[in-house]
């Protein structure tokens, strides 16, 4: 397994921010992600949590930005010895940024007319709304433990779901799902597919070494 700590040294405080403000970033995640499918799926009007999400999203990037200070300070004193850690900890925050990024491209869908509420598969969007809401949460919870055993369910269960997405666009674009708002359907799946990606590569620092980060940025078939 791949674990990382910080040395606390006289760093304990900084090293706690910073813990903290990564958390922090994934809740901010999720509540732009569920204002987003919400926007999507009809249950709020798209202009009325714009605001609120792209104000949320502004914190996310607030607080890569002071990560990655605290994380430069923290090198300075600490050294060589630190810099995997803080390696590490440089790239997971840029995935943890990335997921919001993409809330804002699903609420766009939904500010230029597409409602999911509309079609005859959303229950089935509910359902995956639902999921991935939760798939954040349990990733930050692992990613926080450091638990091991959880990340690598959840690992599994994400890859399952790239498959499902990416099937479920194969049958847009070939024809097969003749459905309503087919564009916007299949441009869902995708932003919601580098949703969960971004967090597999987050989880990825729990379990595989330093070299391997962002190893779930690839589809399966494409990893080394």
């Amino acid at each position: 397994m791949a674990t990382f700590r910080f040395l606390r040294g006289g760093g304990g405080e900084r090293i706690e921010r910073i813990e903290r403000k990564v958390r922090e970033m994934l809740m901010h995640d999720r509540h732009e992600f569920d204002l987003a499918m919400a926007a999507l799926l009809g249950d709020v009007v798209p202009n009325e949590v714009n605001d609120e999400l792209r104000s949320t999203d502004q914190k996310v990037n607030q607080s890569e930005r002071e990560i990655r200070r605290d994380l430069v300070v923290h090198a300075s004193v600490f050294g060589a010895i630190e810099i995997p850690t803080v390696l590490v900890y440089m790239s997971i925050v840029k995935d943890i940024e990335r997921v919001g990024d993409y809330a804002k491209n699903l609420i766009d869908l939904a500010l230029d007319g597409a409602n999911f509420g509309a079609v005859p598969d959303a229950e089935e969007w509910r359902d995956l709304a639902r999921e991935v809401s939760q798939f954040i949460h349990d990733a930050a919870e692992a990613f926080t433990a450091r638990d091991g055993e959880l990340s690598r369910r959840l690992m599994t269960q994400g890859d399952q779901m790239l498959d499902r997405f990416d099937e479920r666009v194969s049958a847009l674009v070939g024809g097969q799902d003749e459905g309503p708002q087919a564009i916007a359907r299949a441009l869902a799946f995708r932003y919601i597919k580098r949703v969960v990606a971004h967090l597999l590569n987050m989880l990825t620092a729990v379990v595989m070494p330093i070299h391997r980060l962002d190893y779930f940025d690839s589809d399966p078939e494409d990893r080394e």
